[in-house]
């Protein structure tokens, strides 16, 4: 771009890039840049990046008035998927110990998680004694999560696995199928579900910690965070060997609805929304308009939010109520929430401690300045707190920490619930 052989550039288009900037809109743009920042003066340094299937190249360039971040994605075929510039950010500072973690009590180990053909890398934390100790499995939220479910600088699995192991209880957590395979996570793309994003792994893994030395089989639990909760019925509904049930940040309502609030939320944050906001909240109620509609079938396609997904996926997911089924459960629950949580509103947690009242062995917690990365705060949430250093609170640790003894070997809520 610098020495104007802009046609190279575009011949490196995918088809959504060479179709949104059809031949002499990179150049245009390109003087524009120059015209705001002078002339481009050097590369500093360049940093490689994965999401999902993409590797994301950001480029610091000095400009006569200003650096800029140049961010390039690729597609696995090598085409040029995305370009943009950006100011300058420093990169985010490497994720330190909380302080409720202590090293010299606990060990980790890499444990591969491998379901079929797939082959996930993964983590078990295990505290140094001859146990046997409780475990406790780890599923993540939505998107191509690593192993730590890293979000800007923080890294919430990783806080848990190493503040929970402090105190006795072993973590296992592995990365997400998303975040190695990106859309190849089922052998039918077109018949995609939440079972080949999310359910057949946690399962997997719970199968492959039960038989881990030095584990206590009939003490394993599943801690879904955000998505992860959303699921954790589902999961623990049709798994033996789950024998109690962690939800952190969990949702109730569809996840359709709850990423168009979200998508509200942000853009009320600065006021009057911006034109641009305006029509990605009316571009996203188009799209939960098609995914409810009473006609979508098998064979459709959705885009939702930037990303394309089958119809399967969510005629997989219409008619589940996460409250509904964990209220049929026999085995205990343990629901924690926080009060600053902008993804998973209050409403949820209510309709959590509604369908729960009647279960004396739900336990239901609500932490009022927590965010839903279970970070304290003040102040309304935003994304822009996702980009601050922070560990999820001691208080979640303590909660999961004292809950977990008061839970005996019982039967699993897939076993108790043949036995019905």
């Amino acid at each position: 771009m610098v020495a104007g052989q802009f046609a190279k550039v575009e011949a490196r288009y995918d088809d959504k890039m060479a179709a949104a900037l059809p031949p002499g809109k990179l150049a245009a743009a390109w003087n524009g840049l120059i015209a705001q920042v002078g002339a481009f003066l050097s590369i500093e340094e360049t940093r490689v990046d994965q999401a999902g299937e993409q590797q994301i190249v950001t480029v610091v360039c000095k400009f006569e008035r200003a650096d800029l971040d140049a961010r390039v994605a690729f597609d696995p075929d090598g085409k040029l998927a995305g370009l943009f510039f950006r100011p300058h950010e420093q990169p985010f500072p490497p994720w330190i110990a909380p302080s409720y973690a202590d090293p010299s009590k606990f060990t980790e180990s890499p444990l591969p998680l491998v379901n079929g053909k797939y082959d996930l890398p993964g983590t078990l934390t295990m505290p140094k004694g001859d146990g046997p100790f409780p475990a406790v499995v780890l599923v993540h939220g939505s998107g191509p999560h690593d192993e730590d479910e890293t979000i800007g600088p923080n890294k919430p699995l990783k806080d848990l696995a190493w503040g929970l192991a402090s105190r006795g209880i072993a973590v296992y957590r592995y990365t997400k199928r998303t975040a190695k395979y990106g859309t190849q996570i089922s052998d039918d793309p077109a018949s995609l579900t939440v079972d080949d994003e999310v359910i057949r792994d946690a399962q997997a893994a719970v199968t492959l910690v039960a038989k881990q030395p030095k584990i206590d089989p009939s003490r394993v639990f599943l801690l879904g965070h955000s998505l992860g909760g959303y699921l954790g019925p589902r999961i623990a509904n049709e798994d033996a060997q789950i024998h109690g049930l962690i939800l952190l940040a969990a949702p109730t309502e569809p996840i359709e609805k709850l990423a168009l609030d979200q998508l509200k939320y942000v853009a009320s944050l600065t006021g009057i929304p911006s034109a641009q906001a305006q029509k990605e909240i009316q571009m996203a109620e188009d799209s939960v308009k098609q995914i409810e509609s009473p006609t979508l079938q098998h064979g459709d396609a959705i885009t939702f939010l930037g990303t394309n997904s089958p119809a399967s996926y969510w005629l997989d997911l219409r008619g589940y109520h996460p409250e509904a089924v964990a209220a049929t459960l026999s085995i205990p629950i343990l629901v924690l929430q926080g009060g600053r949580d902008y993804q998973v509103p209050q409403a949820d947690f209510n309709a959590w401690k509604s369908a729960l009242a009647d279960k004396n062995s739900a336990t239901i917690q609500f932490f009022p300045d927590l965010n839903h990365m279970l970070v304290t705060g003040s102040g309304p949430s935003s994304p822009q707190e996702y980009h601050k250093p922070g560990h999820v609170d001691e208080a979640i640790i303590a909660a999961i920490v004292n809950w977990v003894p008061t839970v005996s070997a019982k039967p699993s809520a897939a076993s108790a619930k043949s036995s019905r």
